[in-house]
């Protein structure tokens, strides 16, 4: 074996033959310590007070049941009370993303992967775009598909995957997706795509990370990448 060989923990081809690279956007293409998404989960929980007039304690219970059962707080605001989404993401991806910094060494490592690289996101387009400046990484993606593209069907639904799929017509079983939620991994494996899981200590996050479905685990994503596109790049 290779010395630059990335070894999969549970199966999944071999990165070298990977053509298309899909990555989810939050606590994903930046750690989970920059905390974005708890000024997110604080403006979803005032966007409930004032839409439902409850509490502040109950909005954020609400919230939490909402993700665990229907895989974002917004698709369980829509089924259970009809709420417009359109409102609801500008307000909740409002937010400041001055903390995240410039990663040159992911771009770096993204911009040497062979094939095509894709933006899969239970966000939006708008806030994709925005955390992707920081990073650096604009122009170096094909594309966003959100959670508009979705249908508003969130990750894990399978019929997000099959309409991100559909949109940009790759071959699934040379496509690999990178996400930090490992129950978002299922149906991009039952799909055949090869699947890697950035390890999130968070216990929603976790679940389901040691399922064969998680193909590669992943603990710094710029160094995993370096070492993925030395692996494509062959001999």
């Amino acid at each position: 074996m290779p010395e630059n060989r990335v070894p999969s923990t549970t199966g999944g081809r071999p990165l070298a033959e990977i053509e298309t690279w899909i990555f989810d956007l939050d606590n994903t293409l930046y750690p989970l310590t920059h905390n974005l998404f708890g000024q997110v989960e604080e403006r979803m929980a005032n966007y409930i007070m004032a839409e439902l007039e409850i509490n502040y304690d109950e909005a954020h219970r609400m919230r939490r049941e909402f993700f665990t059962r229907h895989g974002t707080t917004l698709r369980g605001l829509m089924n259970d009370h009809g709420i417009e989404p359109t409102r609801f993401l500008e307000y909740v991806h409002d937010i400041d993303l001055s903390g995240i910094p410039a990663d040159p060494a992911l771009v770096a490592a993204i911009n040497r992967l062979q094939g095509r690289k894709l933006v899969f996101t239970n966000a939006t387009v708008r806030h994709a775009e925005r955390v992707m400046e920081r990073i650096g990484l604009t122009g170096h993606i094909e594309a966003i598909h959100d959670i508009v593209a979705s249908g508003y069907k969130p990750k894990p639904d399978p019929t997000a995957y099959e309409s991100l799929t559909k949109r940009y017509g790759f071959a699934t079983e040379s496509a690999l997706f990178v996400e930090d939620m490992a129950r978002n991994l299922a149906p991009a494996a039952a799909l055949g795509m090869t699947t890697a899981w950035v390890r999130n200590p968070l216990d929603w996050a976790r679940v389901g990370s040691d399922q064969p479905y998680v193909h590669y685990v992943v603990d710094e994503l710029a160094a995993w990448l370096k070492a993925a596109a030395d692996e494509t790049a062959g001999p």
